[in-house]
């Protein structure tokens, strides 16, 4: 007899590259205008502004390389990433001991009812309602970093229907990874199954239903979506 009274939800996890193994996901921390020149084309300063974070929910990620086009928006953006799944955590991590609590990289995408957000941001209200819907992160298998070693640089990129739209650096982070690590634990408690979404270059913009995404991150390889 079960001790809970309703069925348990499943656990949310992303097939790891190369391996039947698969990878549980426990949080999804979400790191804003982390690319100056993004920062810039969302009408901020990004020489000003300290880290900020926002979450999606674990069941967001999505590794069927289908995004249904969502309801109760007509202006849905994409916006390429790399998502960084760490293996262990803690508090007060410090920036020199960040990578060695990383598992490994996959490609992502934050999809955002762009539309929503504005609104939500109009009225200083939260943003779930424009980013944490249904399968808003489609995601690609997990690169266990002991194959790809710590990807600090290298090419991110993202394209519609075969034309290039986003395209940068991962040096040109202005928070690198293990600054997000270290600064996520001093107001969290991290652990092993969480999720970084490390943020998106410059030219970012809408998608219709029938478009093909191809996104690219260097010694990730490359992953399509379909958005129907």
């Amino acid at each position: 007899m079960s001790d809970y009274v309703i069925p348990m939800p499943p656990v949310v996890a992303l097939p790891v590259a190369g391996s039947a193994a698969k990878f549980p996901v426990r949080r999804v921390y979400c790191i804003g205008r982390n690319y100056a020149a993004h920062a810039i084309e969302m009408g901020h300063d990004p020489d000003r502004e300290p880290p900020f974070f926002f979450q999606k929910n674990p069941d967001n990620l999505d590794p069927s390389g289908v995004f249904p086009y969502p309801d109760h928006s007509s202006d849905v953006h994409f916006e390429v990433e790399m998502a960084v799944m760490l293996k262990s955590g803690g508090n007060r991590i410090s920036i020199a001991d960040a990578e060695d609590h990383i598992y490994g990289y996959a490609l992502s995408l934050d999809m955002t009812r762009r539309d929503l957000q504005g609104e939500q941001k109009k009225m200083g209200r939260p943003w779930e309602i424009g980013k944490a819907f249904e399968r808003s992160a489609p995601c690609g298998p997990v690169h266990p970093a002991s194959e790809t070693g710590l990807l600090n640089e290298g090419r991110i990129a993202l394209s519609v229907n075969g034309e290039v739209r986003q395209e940068g650096d991962l040096n040109q982070m202005i928070w690198k990874v293990p600054e997000m690590i270290s600064y996520l634990s001093d107001y969290f408690t991290l652990a092993a199954g969480d999720v970084i979404l490390s943020g998106t270059p410059s030219g970012v913009g809408p998608v219709n239903r029938g478009d093909e995404m191809t996104i690219a991150v260097a010694g990730l390889g490359e992953m399509s979506v379909k958005v129907e």
